[in-house]
């Protein structure tokens, strides 16, 4: 018989060889598959510039009100967004709808009178439109805001406080600012021709005089009046995102939604499209000292004829609160779908802010603030185990010269001291 033949030392190699080939070869597919992945997922995830990274801000659940109250109180993290604040989804649908109507020519100069958020939020998105940004601010503002403002290249006005009725009230001197950009641009031959020539109306305004002089450079390719106060793609702004986002958020599984105003852009639409959503959504005011709104929404009456705008004129320290409470209805709040609203203090909104900081980790502007407290007294008067929904504008960033501020808020007789929320009622 034949002796076996030696192969096994022969077949043990190949089968070395093979095996390891077979390794390294799927190991390779596996990283060009990993690279692949990795590609495909950045491409899907990444935005389309600045403009597609607003919105679709996250909805947080606060921690400590929420244990405290028993409710679920959820915050829309809106200082999340690029501008750092709510009013980045206003800024970008005004002048989206400003460039699609001709009313704003490419290379044209938005105009706004703000308080400041707006005014940050519209010269953050202009130039991704290609536009620049006058802003009039009223002097009693947080100086940081003027900052930011001319660090993100917008042309600053600071001007005395008055009554809206005041020919020099922030707002009248930002729309008449647009009459002028419209009038040089004219006179140079810049105008767009979708453009109205009649320069002597914008957004409803009547110039009184030809200026003799301006600010603005001859190669001014016209302006436009935002009008944050009037213009309903405010309101538009929210309707179509700032609703739709929570009610998703949700599950559609909430029961309040409580905010402050200014403009009224927010509470107005979102209060309007929860209740299409869900009939028994109950929406909520929550006003600052100084501001009408309380009263007009609970007695259906803004004011005394004493306190009537253009009877008297505002005092800067009617609230330390900043963007919000006002004595006039505008046409963006007419809109508003509330229940009820309430009053909140000074001392709540600083109380809350601190709180918040020390047991959240959540540095707030005032606004927010104020909205946290809304949140607390809507608690309260439904009870446990609901659902409540309210919006975090900004954060402290942009309030540090008084909201902030132990010196200014000492002077003003702000000084925190609670140790929780005892402010508000609660042990």
């Amino acid at each position: 018989m034949a002796p076996p033949l030696r192969t096994t030392g022969a077949i043990a190699a190949a089968l070395s060889i093979a095996v390891l080939s077979y390794f390294l070869y799927n190991k390779t597919r596996s990283k060009a598959s990993t690279r692949e992945t990795h590609k495909s997922l950045s491409v899907k995830k990444a935005k389309n510039g600045l403009v597609a990274a607003i919105g679709n801000t996250p909805l947080i659940r606060i921690n400590s009100l929420s244990d405290a109250t028993g409710c679920e109180i959820l915050g829309k993290a809106e200082f999340l967004n690029p501008g750092g604040s709510v009013k980045d989804r206003v800024a970008v649908k005004i002048i989206e709808e400003a460039l699609e109507s001709g009313a704003l020519a490419q290379g044209g100069i938005i105009t706004e009178g703000s308080a400041g958020s707006t005014a940050i939020s519209l010269a953050t998105v202009a130039p991704a439109f290609g536009c620049k940004c006058h802003v009039v601010i009223p002097d009693d503002a947080a100086i940081e805001k003027s900052q930011i403002l001319e660090a993100l290249g917008a042309m600053v006005e600071r001007v005395r406080p008055v009554s809206i009725t005041h020919k020099d009230h922030f707002v009248n001197i930002a729309r008449r600012r647009a009459v002028e950009a419209n009038q040089v641009a004219l006179k140079h031959g810049k105008c767009n021709q979708n453009e109205s020539l009649d320069v002597k109306q914008i957004n409803g305004y009547i110039s009184d005089v030809e200026k003799k002089g301006t600010i603005f450079s001859s190669d001014c390719k016209g302006g436009f009046f935002a009008d944050q106060f009037e213009n309903l793609a405010n309101f538009r702004a929210h309707y179509e995102g700032t609703g739709p986002e929570i009610w998703e958020q949700t599950g559609g599984k909430l029961d309040a939604f409580i905010a402050a105003a200014g403009t009224g852009g927010t509470v107005a639409a979102v209060s309007c499209f929860l209740k299409e959503k869900k009939e028994n959504i109950r929406c909520f005011l929550i006003d600052p000292p100084g501001s009408g709104l309380l009263n007009k929404v609970t007695r259906g009456v803004m004011y005394t004829r004493e306190e009537a705008e253009g009877r008297r004129l505002k005092n800067p320290f009617d609230t330390i609160t900043e963007g919000i409470g006002i004595n006039r209805l505008t046409e963006n709040f007419k809109l508003a779908e509330l229940d009820g609203a309430f009053r909140g203090t000074d001392m709540e909104a600083v109380e809350m802010s601190r709180f918040l900081l020390k047991n959240d980790g959540l540095f707030l502007g005032s606004s927010s603030a104020m909205n946290c407290v809304g949140a607390v007294r809507v608690a309260q008067a439904i009870g446990p185990g609901h659902t409540i929904v309210t919006i975090l504008c900004d954060s402290g960033m942009r309030h540090l010269s008084k909201f902030y501020n132990a010196a200014y808020l000492s002077e003003h007789g702000l000084v925190p001291s609670a140790v929780g929320l005892e402010f508000l009622g609660l042990g």
